[in-house]
């Protein structure tokens, strides 16, 4: 069974204020141990990257029972789902060294074409991969109901932002959302989170953000250009 495990020892960079892992690092570390665990599997950037083939994230979820802390040891698990025609699932956990559970996750991918932007047929290229269960896996992510709020703001998307693939990178759109709502900042302890991403924001661009909170404690944030970009749910405790 293949299953990807690396042992992580979180420093300063990776916390905020209250010492807890940043949500955006949270899904940089999946979002790597993802793209480690594919190279492993033999569908590294030979076979995608370098053919004009790039992998994107299109949704993303997380449950979380407790959230890492600063100089905390954990263990960061990622293992491939079944593939679903043009959908490459995936899932991931982290617990502490000694085995506390501390979050699950699950998120969706795809390849796309770097030119045209499209999805790809995987089996064009070759691109395979064996998905594993575990019985660790949580339900995979779903769409994000429509915001329902009064909260409004724009915002352009900087240099600092964009990513290899020449868009604004999934990770920022966590720390875009907290800044946006507030709860984090106050010490509020996020317990799930679903993203979902419809269209890409390219350097430059603005987005027109909307959010709201309902019930208290959940909160629903989308941004679009002239078309939807993404929309994110974040609960706190």
């Amino acid at each position: 069974m293949s299953v990807y495990s690396e042992t992580i020892l979180l420093r300063s960079k990776d916390v905020d204020l209250y010492r807890r892992l940043r949500t955006s690092e949270l899904f940089r570390l999946l979002q790597e141990a993802a793209i480690r665990h594919t190279e492993q599997l033999g569908m590294g950037r030979d076979r995608t990257l370098d053919r004009g083939l790039l992998w994107v994230l299109l949704m993303q979820r997380a449950e979380i029972a407790r959230m890492p802390e600063y100089d905390e040891q954990i263990v960061l698990k990622s293992w491939p789902g079944k593939t679903m025609h043009l959908l490459f699932p995936r899932y991931s956990s982290i617990e502490t060294a000694d085995g506390e559970p501390l979050l699950k996750a699950s998120a969706l991918w795809s390849l796309v074409d770097a030119k045209t932007r499209k999805v790809v047929f995987p089996e064009k290229y070759g691109v395979e991969i064996e998905g594993v269960v575990t019985g660790g896996e949580i339900a995979m992510p779903s769409s994000v109901r429509k915001t329902v709020g009064d909260r409004e703001e724009d915002f352009t998307v900087p240099y600092s932002f964009v990513d290899l693939n020449g868009h604004m990178n999934n990770t920022r759109y966590f720390d875009l959302a907290e800044d946006c709502i507030g709860a984090a900042a106050k010490g509020a302890l996020l317990r799930e989170i679903s993203v979902e991403y419809q269209n890409e924001a390219r350097l430059g661009e603005t987005l027109h953000l909307r959010w709201g909170e309902d019930p208290p404690g959940d909160y629903i944030l989308s941004g679009s250009t002239d078309r939807d970009v993404f929309r994110m749910r974040l609960r706190y405790q």
